[in-house]
């Protein structure tokens, strides 16, 4: 990361979004109030200050499912395979809690992986820390990325489009982010950079991903006013990247996608269904803005994938059912 100093503070600007984050304490924000061509100092939270996060009951299982698993089969994702469709040549990026990237179903699809070894440049990134290989340490990523393309080759698919290929970045610190953690990733999946490169200057569109999955959302207490990640969004879709994006879980009254940023027009925003394609009660709903939201429904309850440590589990949610979107991008490019 760029690091330089405000004052004796550390900071990082971004180029995504016109702003710069300062590193220090919130008594440090009124120090900017004044400062020449400072539009608004807004608060960057740390996750260390948010109430308890209930984690989902992943629950377990280790045993194959026997046929096409009853969230996959609902969208006919077998129909594409039976037509050698499977997402050849498309990568899929992931900014989410991290990813168990040595995990059966998710290693063979990584492209930091060639079948001997492993170079995580510009395939990884952790927005939260240094971390120089991709870890998980919430779960919550490593089964997201699973309904993606998960597959292990040994009768546990979980993934929409297994053909495809994964890069990831951690936006989440158990569980939780801000907008400086979430503009970082997208500046990475823009243009990826190698670990401890400069992101103004290292970065290399060429190995941009196709579509990138968003299985979160920014909400006030993590830092994000309605508008404050639009321009990242915009940047993606203006490089041609598709942004899917969960649209929520504060369902099921009208007005309530309106969460960052699955409120914007440049995402492509996903609700919950039941593998009977019936709405999911919790599942978030528009209208937002004059736009109509979510943008489609895909199944979001009791699905099964990948999770940290080789094993598979159970969840269920809008971030369930943004994966399953993601992976028919792959397959319909």
């Amino acid at each position: 990361q760029r690091q330089m100093c405000i004052r004796d503070r550390p900071y990082r600007p971004y180029y995504v979004i016109n702003m710069i984050r300062v590193d220090g304490h919130r008594w440090l924000m009124r120090r900017f109030d004044d400062w020449p061509g400072v539009g608004q100092v807004l608060l960057n939270p740390n996750v260390r200050e948010y109430p308890r996060r209930i984690p989902l009951p992943y629950g377990g299982d280790g045993t194959p499912v026997e046929g096409v698993q009853p969230n996959l089969a609902a969208i006919h994702a077998d129909g594409a395979w039976d037509l050698g469709v499977m997402g050849q040549g498309v990568v899929v990026a992931g900014q989410d809690t991290g990813y168990d990237w040595t995990h059966p179903a998710l290693k063979p699809h990584y492209r930091g992986w060639d079948g001997q070894r492993a170079d995580h440049d510009t395939n990884w990134h952790d927005a939260w820390g240094d971390g120089a290989v991709p870890f998980d340490d919430d779960s919550h990523g490593t089964h997201t990325m699973g309904t993606v393309l998960g597959d292990d080759g040994a009768g546990n698919r979980t993934g929409v489009a297994p053909g495809a290929q994964w890069i990831g970045c951690r936006n989440m610190r158990r569980g939780f982010g801000n907008p400086g953690a979430y503009a970082e990733c997208t500046e990475f999946f823009l243009a990826p950079y190698p670990h401890g490169g400069d992101p103004f200057t290292d970065g290399d569109v060429r190995l941009a991903p196709h579509v990138v999955n968003n299985s979160w959302g920014c909400p006030d207490f993590e830092g994000c006013f309605p508008g404050t990640l639009a321009p990242a969004a915009e940047a993606l879709r203006a490089a041609g990247i598709v942004m899917v994006v969960s649209v929520g879980n504060d369902g099921p009254a009208c007005g309530t996608a309106s969460t960052p940023p699955a409120n914007y027009d440049a995402a492509f925003s996903v609700g919950a269904a039941n593998n009977r394609r019936e709405i999911v009660g919790f599942s978030s709903r528009g209208p937002v803005g004059g736009l109509i939201k979510p943008d489609v429904v895909a199944p979001g309850d009791y699905v099964r994938s990948s999770v940290p440590g080789g094993g598979y589990g159970y969840a269920g949610g809008t971030s369930m059912a943004g994966p399953h979107v993601a992976g028919l991008v792959a397959l319909l490019w």
